[in-house]
């Protein structure tokens, strides 16, 4: 019964000592203290730190701290939560070793991919995320995760939900016609009459609902007061453009349809002859 119960263990766990077998212990504690002071380490680093050269026994103490792995250099970096600061993007980087909140480089792929506004293409990716990125997009639309659409003759990536994907490529249309006004407004420059001119005929030829999201978009881009000002550049009324806002940021607002429902001019009725 005591070779049966002495099998079930792992042969690190246990040392020898003249005749009599005795367990080896091993402590999270140490683990914590060489990635307090490292920031962040490899499995080799773990595995001297702890005492053992066996894989295993590192994964299993990690196990018992609230750890992170690198989505970068093929996740062969490990850290702590309690160290790991994320910023607004949910990364945070350790000497060009960078970790995601999201953890594995597939799974924030997918989030950033499924929570961006317009979408991605592979090169925004790659350079919010300084990594390599298609091996992982190609995995995702293969895997049927994520979705993507040939846009100006390269791939955006976006959410596989059809009604979200949509508002992804109308939002990316907009941004790819739509001169910035707010660059010049917010650098205190101003703007020719011939550029003020050529954004006048340029939302002229847009339609109700697109002239009123355009604005919207340029109003979120100059932060307090965007709607006010930008109202002012392109001759709409502050209402409109603050109506605009609130539809973008909820995504309230139908793709095929201009006004809504009841809105316009009522229907003239035609009144019979006598």
């Amino acid at each position: 019964m005591a070779s049966v119960l002495l099998g079930l263990r792992s042969t690190e766990e246990w040392g020898c000592n003249s005749d009599i077998m005795r367990p080896i212990l091993f402590h999270a504690q140490d683990l914590r203290r060489v990635l307090r002071k490292q920031k962040i380490a490899t499995m080799s680093e773990l595995k001297v730190a702890l005492g053992t050269d066996v894989d295993v026994t590192v994964f299993r103490k990690l196990h018992e701290l609230s750890y992170r792995t690198s989505y970068s250099h093929r996740g062969s970096y490990y850290t702590l939560d309690e160290i790991a600061h994320f910023d607004a993007q949910d990364l945070w980087s350790c000497r060009s070793v960078w970790f995601s909140r999201y953890g594995t480089l597939l799974s924030t792929v997918e989030s950033f991919v499924k929570q961006s506004t317009a979408g991605c293409f592979a090169r925004e990716l790659e350079a919010l995320l300084h990594v390599g990125v298609k091996e992982a997009l190609l995995k995702l639309v293969r895997d049927g995760r994520i979705a993507r659409e040939e846009v100006s003759g390269l791939f955006l990536y976006g959410s596989l939900d059809r009604a979200r994907r949509k508002q992804q490529l109308l939002a990316r249309q907009v941004e790819a016609v739509a001169p910035s006004l707010t660059r010049s407004v917010v650098a205190g420059r101003i703007l020719p009459d011939e550029v003020k001119a050529a954004v006048v005929l340029f939302a002229s030829l847009l339609d109700e609902k697109q002239r009123r999201l355009y604005a919207a978009l340029e109003s979120l881009k100059f932060g307090h007061g965007g709607d006010r000002r930008i109202a002012a550049l392109l001759g709409l009324d502050v209402g409109t453009v603050a109506r605009g806002r609130h539809e973008l940021l909820a995504q309230d607002f139908e793709l095929e349809r201009v006004r809504k429902p009841g809105a316009g001019r009522r229907p003239v009725e035609k009144k019979r002859r006598q």
